[in-house]
């Protein structure tokens, strides 16, 4: 076991928190308005749904509509001596989209990361690759699929493997952190709120804990993953409130 949390140090848990481009549809670039009057036809079916209302409600989903707010990222480190583990947090949330893409690239960079999150091969991984070739961004090796056989590509996708080979439906983080009895990461907001909280609350702060959570229950189900129990004790330790050492920067 104690090889198993030494290996955990190489994957690097993440979540992203995204918004759409602007608060308002009118303040969006008028061609990119008149795409979303077109995507709005495709996905609202009710006719009491304005397209700015549905910009606003899902703009965000969408690479072409929206932009990273925060990636929140997380990685175990095992110490033998203490026979302890530890599960180091950070975020990055700054004043533009291109500043935070920068900085995350920079981490990835550092070492030799295996990347998980929930969902992230259909939303996560795919989102930042899009938002990094808008801002002009190189990509990272870990995020670059071009050229590279399955086998190579370093992602895990806690959803993935819950499906066993099942493609049929979507299983929602909460539930299965409920089904393996971990905490939830839905204290204060949820991810419907995340734009308003953002454009209507200034709440980045709110958002960055939020998105933290998530990326806490998504490293705990894949330890539930190779049959650990969920109550298992781990020192969280926040990079954003106490500079360490041994944090990926430092790497």
């Amino acid at each position: 076991m104690a090889d198993f949390f030494s290996d955990l140090r190489n994957i690097l848990f993440l979540d992203i928190e995204t918004v759409s481009q602007t608060g308002r549809l009118e303040e969006l670039d008028t061609r990119l308005q008149s795409e979303w009057l077109k995507k709005h036809q495709q996905i609202i079916k009710d006719e009491n749904i304005s397209p700015e209302d549905s910009y606003f409600q899902k703009g965000g989903i969408y690479a072409e509509f929206g932009q990273v707010i925060c990636v929140g990222v997380g990685y175990y480190v095992y110490n033998p001596d203490e026979d302890k583990l530890h599960f180091r947090t950070k975020t990055f949330g700054a004043a533009s989209e291109n500043e935070i893409l920068w900085q995350f690239r920079e981490l990835l960079e550092k070492k030799r990361w295996t990347l998980c999150a929930h969902n992230g091969k259909e939303f996560d991984f795919p989102y930042l690759c899009r938002r990094m070739l808008v801002n002009q961004i190189p990509l990272p090796d870990v995020l670059q699929l071009a050229g590279k056989r399955p086998w190579e590509i370093r992602h895990i996708d806690t959803l993935e493997l819950w499906k066993f080979g099942d493609y049929k439906h979507y299983t929602r983080l909460e539930l299965l952190a409920a089904l393996f009895g971990i905490a939830s990461s839905k204290e204060d907001i949820d991810g419907s709120q995340v734009n308003e909280t953002y454009y209507k609350d200034q709440g980045l702060d709110t958002i960055r804990l939020y998105c933290l959570r998530d990326v806490e229950v998504t490293a705990r189900l894949y330890l539930a993953y190779q049959g650990l129990p969920s109550d298992l004790q781990i020192e969280i330790v926040n990079l954003d409130q106490e500079k360490d050492p041994s944090s990926p920067e430092a790497e």
